[in-house]
């Protein structure tokens, strides 16, 4: 899906050899016996509370497969790219893309904070455009297309999960 760049691109191309377009990637996981973990995410807004249960993806390797063809997304799934960059160190510019994802996206980059900088409500399926974090951070959630607007969640609401 929506990878930072070359070279966590061809980190991906090793784990999608074994994966089909019709495969979701919970599903190769389990045939591969990786296991992915979930985590709970909390959003507070101005209109309440709202939380999600989101794969997290913590290694090089996860944040490259991302949500990569992936169609069985939950309303209140997701995935959970922390810490970004995986490797650790401070917070940095990202820039994500939706190659290979045929689901349209909510992209929300977090500041170190908790507080979202930026969302970029529904990503383009199978685009190459880079997505632009536009300011260092240090998360990104991805959430289905269009959620972010049906909750109210706005750039500056607070974003909180087990570290």
């Amino acid at each position: 899906m929506i990878r930072m760049n070359v070279m966590a691109l061809a980190l991906a191309g090793a784990g999608l050899a074994g994966c089909s377009a019709d495969k979701s990637s919970s599903e190769a996981a389990e045939q591969s016996g990786r296991q992915i973990a979930t985590v709970p995410v909390t959003i507070r807004t101005a209109q309440g509370q709202h939380r999600f249960q989101v794969e997290a993806a913590r290694t090089s390797a996860e944040q490259a497969q991302g949500l990569m063809y992936r169609t069985d997304l939950k309303p209140d799934g997701g995935m959970l790219f922390a810490p970004y960059p995986p490797e650790g160190g401070p917070p940095r510019e990202a820039s994500f893309w939706m190659k290979n994802t045929p689901t349209p996206l909510d992209i929300l980059f977090i500041r170190a904070d908790g507080t979202i900088a930026r969302i970029a409500e529904n990503t383009v399926p199978f685009s190459e455009a880079q997505i632009p974090s536009g300011e260092p951070i240090a998360a990104v959630l991805e959430l289905v297309g269009g959620r972010s607007a049906e909750l109210g969640i706005s750039e500056g609401d607070s974003v909180s999960w087990p570290k």
